[in-house]
């Protein structure tokens, strides 16, 4: 197979040597010497080729499926190996990407290292018959052409490497944008629901800057590719010219100067040209595939460069009732000396915040609109990092919980209720996916939602969110986060849609439930119903019971009365 090539290619190389001999023998022993029919005669042999070089061409291309199909089958072998041994472990391990790595990745392999064959043969067997040609017009063109030749392919060489780890940083980079984009669609209602538009977009912008720095990371590489392409294919044609002189005075005659010429802007630089091209997109796009295709561990968790860690499984009975670990004697809630600006030279929204909730209480967040009730939330879920301080859940900085960990640990149900086109069953289920029946039920009445369910059909029947008013949209909220794991409830103006008694009913049936919750209270009801209250005014938070605060905060007294008002 690689003798049957390499006969082909040889033939190429002397097709390459006659090309610039017929050429230099036609001006020096025709048209120079005043023979017409001479220098014509020259030209047709180089003519004639020419057109020999087709057979050629088609011997070449009828070996490389020998080296090429070879290559490919054992990438298909081994990725089917691969997602079987994955699929048969028993670990519950899904390889997403063994669709992909079966058709696309092992074509775009094939097709890289078909082109890296044709081109580095191509180089070689030109080169060969280029530079024997030029050394049998004159051995002296061989310094004038070897030297920028040479440098300019050691300057490729050395940049290969590079210019690969490049071409990987850019792939994965932009791989990253097209997850983030992903999973910012899927989870789009989540994002507006939760109010995390800061913290999504910021990562957003980190996977987009990832992606354009490696872009000119690229770019960068690409351009040591032309200068490598100037320096062995364009240099020596200009120092050939320049060295005219010289080589004229050495006895070179004016048709192996022209010969010269046709071998290195005809043969040698259409050859390098097309190597480094090849070499610097298709052997980079090679070198990663491959890498992903054999090496260890390939595939989405190959890609993100993280293995993915089996979490602990459980086995239960159908209809087995698992319930969250008791929490632990850390607070449930601390918040140390936050700061939160919106914008550099903004007012802080929360200035040095110190704040503790201790596992089981219940807290209510007062103060007027735009003061920064919602805020002290979101930096208590974990969604908005604050500019000073930090902000700790069960005694442990929230940015050091993973994102499954941390929703295990808290639960946020803003004001805008989220539900979701499904069953009812589903939209309960949303934060405990794995609810036994008795507890689904226990929700059910705790939240008084019998007379939705029975309207809607039962809890297996599809709801349409359009359907719902928004005060049931919130009960359903509120009977998610009371079915939640989580042992951190935190609302956000959550029963403003409900009337008094609901709202009372429901943060009374959340108190119940194993845990701690801070509510932002839409009536002032709800913080009378809390152990403690937190009152915002904008200059300094005031932390206490009810009658503490009506001593020790004007704002309060305020609030209080301006309500007494409303309910006489």
């Amino acid at each position: 197979m690689l003798a049957r090539l390499t006969a082909w290619s040889a033939a190429e190389s002397a097709q390459t040597f006659l090309g610039g001999y017929c050429v230099a023998r036609s001006l020096d022993d025709g048209f120079l010497r005043r023979s017409t029919s001479a220098g014509l005669l020259w030209l047709a042999g180089a003519a004639l080729v020419i057109v020999l070089g087709a057979p050629v061409v088609r011997g070449v291309f009828a070996q490389l499926p020998n080296l090429t199909e070879p290559l490919r089958d054992q990438l298909v072998r081994r990725s089917v190996a691969r997602a079987l041994r994955a699929a048969t472990a028993g670990r519950g391990i899904v390889d997403r990407t063994a669709v992909s790595r079966l058709t696309s990745q092992t074509e775009i392999a094939r097709d890289s290292f078909a082109g890296l064959v044709l081109a580095a043969r191509s180089f070689v067997f030109v080169a060969v018959g280029a530079l024997i040609g030029l050394m049998s017009l004159a051995p002296q063109f061989l310094l004038v052409v070897c030297p920028p030749l040479v440098l300019g392919i050691a300057l490729f060489t050395a940049s290969l490497r590079p210019m690969a780890r490049a071409q990987h940083r850019y792939l994965d980079a932009d791989e990253a944008v097209g997850r983030r984009a992903e999973v910012t669609r899927t989870a789009l209602r989540d994002i507006v629901a939760c109010g995390s538009h800061e913290p999504t977009a910021a990562s957003n912008r980190r996977a987009i800057e990832e992606a354009a720095a490696a872009q000119r990371a690229l770019a960068r590489w690409a351009a040591v590719r032309t200068l490598s392409v100037a320096t062995a294919g364009q240099l020596p044609v200009f120092l050939l010219l320049a060295a005219t002189p010289w080589l004229l005075g050495q006895g070179v005659t004016a048709g192996a100067l022209f010969g010269a010429l046709t071998y290195i802007l005809q043969a040698l630089l259409p050859a390098l040209h097309t190597l480094m091209t090849v070499l610097g997109a298709a052997g980079a796009r090679l070198f990663v595939i491959l890498d992903r295709l054999t090496g260890p561990g390939s595939g989405s968790a190959a890609v993100s460069g993280r293995q993915p860690t089996p979490g602990p499984l459980s086995a239960t009975a159908p209809g087995e009732c698992v319930h969250p670990p008791a929490a632990g004697t850390a607070a449930a809630l601390e918040l140390r000396r936050v700061r939160v600006a919106y914008g550099p030279g903004a007012r802080a929204v929360l200035d040095e915040l110190d704040l503790t909730v201790e596992d089981g209480e219940h807290i209510a967040v007062v103060g007027p609109s735009g003061i920064g009730k919602s805020t002290l939330l979101q930096v208590a879920a974990g969604l908005l990092t604050p500019d000073r301080g930090e902000a700790l859940l069960s005694g442990r900085p929230v940015g050091n919980h993973p994102s499954p960990e941390l929703a295990a640990l808290r639960a946020l149900i803003p004001q805008e209720a989220y539900v979701f086109s499904g069953t009812l069953r589903d939209n309960l289920c949303y934060l405990r996916p794995d609810a036994c029946r008795s507890d689904v039920n226990d929700s059910v009445r705790a939240l008084r939602l019998e007379p939705l369910v029975e309207r809607v059909g039962g809890l297996d029947r599809p709801v349409r969110p359009d359907a719902l008013s928004l005060g049931e949209r919130q009960l359903i909220a509120l009977a998610r986060a009371h079915l939640s794991p989580a042992p951190l409830l935190l609302l956000d103006e959550a029963t403003c849609h409900i009337d008094p008694v609901a709202e009372a009913r429901a943060e009374q049936a959340l108190r119940a439930r194993p845990g701690t919750l801070v509510v932002v209270a839409h009536r002032l009801s709800s913080a009378l119903r809390a152990d403690r209250i937190l009152v915002l005014d904008g200059t300094r938070a005031r932390y206490g019971t009810h009658e503490e605060l009506l001593v020790r905060s004007a704002l309060y007294r305020d609030l209080v009365g301006h309500w007494n008002d409303i309910q006489r």
